[in-house]
């Protein structure tokens, strides 16, 4: 499958619009558009298959179930490795399994661009504290807003359109020469393991929570998918019920 540089565009901007402290979303929407399963529906509708663009980023999304970013600090870019993982597996044909193994090492990447668009905005900084002196309070606003948002637009989009353009003929041509080989097993196998270590790390942290009674929750959820063989989304629809039962009952106390 080819891509067109506008769709190398937009899939940039779909990575920009879910990074860490772009405030188009406010923060809690801007934290769930980076998620790798929103980011993955987004890149889906892009290239034109947005089922495959949910179930890709929905595995990519168990893999970092656990993850947070606690006082600026970035281990890993979910929303890098959901973004370029899940367009690499539509544009090459790969699986989701093969595709959460790309995608892990393509978040590490992450780093890279969050340390260099952190060290950039030192000079916005400075200029800001010399616009405070001033008294200024819209050019300080002007500041936040616009400089610093061009400068991370660039940093952010400019990587990701030129790696899922030019880089997905190399993917494709890789994954096709490794087809029947062990190699694509093994990352086949590690695909698999990964959400279920995501999944793990989520539980650990329930658990941990000394009080937390959330884990009754989960093994709910777990009994009636595994043995009840109820959808997802029906699942879905009673964990939302509940939460708003329990709401209601903590108000009214």
């Amino acid at each position: 499958m080819h891509i067109s540089i506008l769709q190398a565009i937009l899939i940039g901007l779909v990575y920009y619009l879910g990074a860490n402290g772009t405030p188009w979303f406010t923060v809690n929407l801007g934290w769930a558009f980076r998620r790798p399963l929103l980011q993955g529906v987004a890149v889906g509708i892009i290239l034109g298959d947005p089922v495959k663009g949910c179930i890709v980023g929905a595995a990519i999304n168990a893999t970092y179930l656990a993850q947070i970013t606690a006082g600026g600090a970035q281990t890993m870019d979910e929303g890098l490795a959901g973004c370029v993982g899940t367009a690499l597996a539509i544009i090459s044909g790969t699986s989701a399994q093969v595709a959460v193994s790309l995608a892990v090492p393509i978040s590490l990447l992450g780093n890279l661009v969050w340390m260099i668009y952190m060290t950039g905005d030192i000079a916005i900084v400075h200029a800001m504290d010399k616009v405070v002196n001033t008294g200024d309070v819209k050019k300080i606003v002007l500041w936040n807003i616009i400089p610093s948002q061009i400068f991370k637009m660039i940093l952010y989009v400019t990587p990701v359109a030129i790696a899922v353009f030019s880089g997905a003929d190399v993917i494709t041509g890789m994954l096709d020469s490794l087809k029947g080989t062990p190699v694509i097993d093994c990352l086949t196998t590690i695909g698999t393991i990964l959400p279920a270590l995501g999944i793990a790390m989520n539980f650990k942290a329930i658990l941990s929570n000394t009080g937390n009674r959330a884990y009754l929750y989960f093994l709910l959820g777990f009994v009636l998918y595994t043995y009840m063989n109820l959808p997802l989304l029906v699942i879905g629809l009673l964990a939302v019920i509940m939460a708003f039962l329990q709401k209601s009952e903590a108000i009214a106390e």
